[in-house]
């Protein structure tokens, strides 16, 4: 692993490739500040899955889909090292124990806040509530804009990648996908 010194040095030689000189006023301090915003886009690393998801309660006989929708993210495509963002429907069946549900939120941010591609953030959420919670389904549904698609290649600023992971009950049994679906579908609350 690098020296934050070290890094500073490989974003100061980037800049120069962009541009002849890191040295005018604007980029003099622009590796110190890209370094240092590496630390909180890239915090995912430092984050584990069991400790996130460690914190259950009683669910007190709750049978039902617990779904946790439009959990916004940013993520880094390990590619290009173009941003991707959107949204995650996270959902599980409980057996005995739920999680709280900023513990959803935070298992998406454990896997987006990481070099990725979206196929695996989606594997690696359903995989940690299927290993951590053993609920009888969990399902992760992700849809999300690419900016490697956007300002380069195809240029294509509309397109929505769609990913999916269904275990259990959600796999198994179309009529628990089909109330997934409906329940992510049901649109925003209104007051």
């Amino acid at each position: 692993m690098s020296t934050k010194e070290e890094a500073m040095q490989a974003v100061k030689v980037i800049l120069e490739y962009i541009e002849e000189s890191s040295d005018r006023e604007g980029l003099q301090k622009t590796p110190e500040r890209v370094i240092n915003s590496f630390d909180e886009i890239y915090a995912g690393y430092s984050m584990d899955a069991e400790e996130v998801l460690s914190s259950t309660f009683n669910g007190e006989g709750y049978d039902g889909i617990v779904l946790l929708r439009d959990i916004e993210f940013h993520s880094t495509c390990e590619h290009h090292l173009q941003p991707f963002k959107g949204r995650a429907h996270v959902a599980y069946i409980p057996t005995e124990r739920i999680v709280g549900i900023s513990k959803l939120a935070r298992i998406v941010e454990l896997h987006a806040r990481r070099l990725q591609n979206q196929e695996r953030i989606t594997k690696g959420v359903a995989d940690d509530l299927e290993n951590h919670l053993n609920p009888l389904g969990a399902a992760v549904i992700i849809e999300a804009a690419h900016g490697c698609m956007q300002c380069r290649g195809v240029s294509k600023q509309n397109a929505i990648m769609t990913t999916s992971a269904m275990r259990g009950v959600f796999f198994e049994i179309n009529e628990a996908r089909t109330e997934l679906m409906q329940l992510i579908q049901s649109g925003p609350l209104s007051n």
